[in-house]
């Protein structure tokens, strides 16, 4: 039996990534989907794959999120936070202009979704799954906007899980590590302009110090997401998954 039969999902950052392969995996197990996102064209062909529907737009923008919210008709179940962007910046030097567009994005963003969001969610209970990071609990030099940015996601959804929970609304966090997306192909092609290698070269090192010695496929992060969504979770609220294949442990380097 399709685990979400009758439910009405809606995705955020649906176009690509985390976001489309959730989308998708949850078209699959019977969701209505509407899929929300900047790129119209790769929306429109994700959509297509769903039988959903989509609404292009940017999730800093109230009108654009109004718009997706009422694609949904008059009934909600599960809506998925997965836009986000990352500029790799440092605190010394990270600007205001990067700092407010990552949390306007990531943090932000996510909270005007769901706020517009919870009239239609009360009506049946619902859930919310918000895409955060491992980068939350473990930052780098090199992520001080998008680390903070996700750190909050944690703590707002964790205040949405006790503010909501009797309304019948279970709000919970995906704490991905990398992922194999076009951000972390992004990420991969700064490193290797940085040290002077190959963007290859660079996703090789990092999932040297992944325990399970590679990165996640989208449609890992999408599984956790459908999990945390459906009635198999409906005791869970206001946690974090984490799915980072053991990128948080300190690992050997494998032999070759």
């Amino acid at each position: 039996m399709a685990r979400l039969d009758g439910k009405t999902a809606l995705v955020t950052g649906a176009a690509t990534g985390i976001g489309r392969a959730t989308a998708l995996l949850l078209a699959q197990h019977g969701a209505d989907v509407v899929l929300f996102g900047l790129d119209e064209a790769e929306l429109v062909a994700a959509a297509a794959e769903a039988g959903g529907r989509a609404v292009a737009g940017d999730v800093t923008r109230p009108d654009d999120i109004a718009k997706a919210v009422a694609a949904c008709g008059d009934q909600l179940d599960v809506l998925v936070n997965a836009a986000g962007l990352i500029v790799p910046d440092q605190p010394s030097t990270v600007s205001d202009e990067i700092w407010a567009r990552t949390l306007d994005v990531n943090l932000t963003g996510t909270m005007r979704v769901c706020r517009a969001a919870l009239p239609l969610l009360r009506q049946r209970g619902g859930a919310i799954a918000n895409i955060a990071s491992v980068a939350a609990f473990n930052a780098s030099p090199d992520s001080a906007s998008y680390a903070a940015s996700k750190a909050a996601v944690v703590a707002y959804t964790r205040s949405l899980a006790y503010a909501h929970g009797a309304d019948g609304i279970r709000a919970n966090a995906v704490a991905p590590g990398w992922v194999r997306t076009p951000m972390s192909a992004y990420e991969m092609r700064l490193l290797a302009e940085q040290n002077g290698t190959t963007p290859d070269a660079e996703f090789q090192a990092v999932e040297r110090r992944i325990a399970l010695g590679r990165m996640a496929d989208p449609s890992e992060i999408a599984a956790c997401c459908l999990f945390l969504v459906s009635d198999e979770a409906s005791f869970v609220t206001g946690a974090v998954l984490v799915a980072d294949g053991g990128g948080r442990a300190p690992t050997q380097n494998r032999a070759v």
